[in-house]
């Protein structure tokens, strides 16, 4: 099983972080191969022996598939009543059993030499600390997960030391790696204002009995889509019970899937054939699963945990033949909070900028294309402001010049959240942006610093434009400049200034 290339490159990312940190996070979104990709590290590390962290039984299982397929490589299980063996070259391990103490202490302190935790959104619980700082001291430990926004990652950030690759959903979107996202906007007038919160989120038991009212006009939306092949996730077993005999009366092929059906195999082996065209669960399906025919997820179960939401919505965003996008049918729900996730979470950076998507996407419309509205506002604003700033016709840019030339606001509006990321940048850092043409003296972080050298050494390799040819390109009138190789925009202002540039 071959990587893809935004994997190698990951992978290649990790084991160059792990020359200089020893905790490490990878973000990377649901449907991305995570779990191939930390398959292959695992084989990378051999002859030490590697530790796969996970707190659900269908993810411990997908690894060891996933670990023989990607590399052949046997591993064994370390949960509940199964036992590993000291010899086995990777272990894969429920958190909840090695969260006690006799169990952990079975394994020498420093009997592994990567330690992976999979959804490391979890990796500041207790259970995991614990687990962690057991074998931390003598092991590389790479998290990872689909979640983290810019929040999220300076929380993780008190035990995670550096985030070696970071893939996005629109990445791979854009890629053809996912299926595009579409985004409907249904309202349904549900209050969540009496619903109590447990544990961080709506409690279920509560949002099931509000929404006990609503399911009969949300069964007569899914009617107009009977076209899609839909997951609908609800809070309560009782009610998606309910919402498929709903769905069943107005002719929909609808079935209701549960941890005790005594006939779960069969039940997702006839939506996998198409014989069952909504499948109704009670958040069983939220890991672990995968049908990439689906193109239609309902999320019935509102929630303030952004983990959870991405998960719901990735069961639907792996690409399948005729299956040209996913439509996200998002339920307007009254809520005075603004912690409740949304569609635009999926790609938002923080709350400012998923308000500002969610403003894009207005009743219906495409996450991707939202993106590229918020990134030209972004742009516009950030050319504004080089107007008011300008101070000098140089031959160097500064950050907000160099956002502003190759259309991208992130290479301005840097934010650290790693702590190293605060630190004041290498003198080696600063001397190689000034040979790309960087006015260093702007430059007052080492994240930040990073940042630009990883975004133009990588522009190097795809041999895409130099900066100063983007800055002329686009004076000249070249359509999309931050696109163009280094050889085109040669060609292109080579006719504009009679020779080569």
């Amino acid at each position: 099983m071959g990587l893809r290339a935004y994997q190698m490159k990951a992978s290649q990312d990790i084991h160059a972080g792990f020359r200089e940190f020893g905790r490490q996070l990878g973000v990377m979104p649901t449907g991305s191969g995570k779990t191939v990709l930390f398959s292959r590290l695992a084989e990378d590390y051999q002859p030490q022996r590697s530790l796969i962290l996970a707190h659900r039984e269908e993810l411990i299982t997908q690894a060891v598939d996933k670990l023989a397929a990607a590399t052949g490589i046997e591993a064994e299980v370390e949960m509940g009543d199964q036992r590993a063996s000291l010899d086995a070259p990777v272990v894969v391990a429920s958190v909840q059993t090695l969260m006690r103490e006799a169990r952990r202490n079975r394994w020498p302190r420093d009997h592994f030499g990567l330690v992976v935790v999979d959804e490391a959104h979890h990796t500041l619980a207790d259970s995991y600390l614990n687990t962690l700082r057991h074998f931390d001291d003598h092991a590389k430990v790479l998290g990872v997960s689909a979640t983290p926004d810019r929040g999220d990652k300076k929380n993780l950030g008190r035990y995670y030391q550096n985030i070696a690759c970071e893939v996005t959903l629109l990445d791979l979107i854009q890629q053809g790696w996912l299926a595009p996202i579409k985004v409907k906007t249904v309202p349904l007038g549900m209050d969540l204002g009496a619903v109590r919160t447990t544990a961080g989120d709506f409690n279920a038991d509560d949002l099931g009995h509000a929404l006990e009212p609503y399911l009969e006009r949300i069964a007569d939306v899914l009617v107009e889509h009977r076209h899609r092949k839909t997951l609908v996730f609800l809070p309560l077993i009782s009610v998606s019970e309910r919402f498929a005999a709903i769905c069943r009366e107005r002719g929909l092929k609808a079935e209701h899937i549960d941890g005790c059906s005594p006939d779960r195999a069969r039940i997702l082996d006839r939506f996998r054939r198409d014989e069952t065209r909504v499948l109704t669960n009670a958040m069983l399906l939220t890991e672990g699963y995968d049908e990439p025919s689906i193109d239609c997820v309902v999320c019935l179960r509102p929630t303030k945990v952004r983990a959870l939401y991405s998960q719901i919505i990735g069961r639907g965003t792996r690409i399948c033949p005729g299956k040209d996008h996913l439509l996200v049918l998002d339920f307007l729900w009254q809520t005075g909070e603004h912690s409740l996730v949304k569609p635009a979470h999926l790609i938002a950076e923080d709350d400012e900028d998923a308000t500002a998507l969610t403003e894009k996407l207005g009743g219906e419309g495409d996450l991707e294309e939202a993106r590229e509205e918020v990134n030209a506002d972004r742009t516009r604003k950030l050319t504004e402001r080089l107007m008011e700033n300008r101070r000098r016709k140089g031959t160097v840019l500064d950050p907000l010049e160099l956002a502003v030339t190759l259309n991208d606001a992130h290479l301005a509006e840097f934010v650290p959240v790693m702590q190293w990321q605060g630190d004041a940048p290498s003198p080696k850092q600063l001397e190689v942006l000034g040979k790309f043409g960087i006015d260093a003296t702007s430059i007052l972080t080492k994240g930040h610093a990073s940042f630009l050298l990883d975004r133009l050494i990588t522009r190097r390799r795809l041999d895409l434009a130099t900066p100063k040819q983007v800055r002329l390109l686009r004076k000249y009138g070249h359509p999309r400049p931050e696109l163009a190789t280094f050889k085109e925009a040669q060609a292109f202002l080579a006719i504009k200034f009679g020779s080569a540039v």
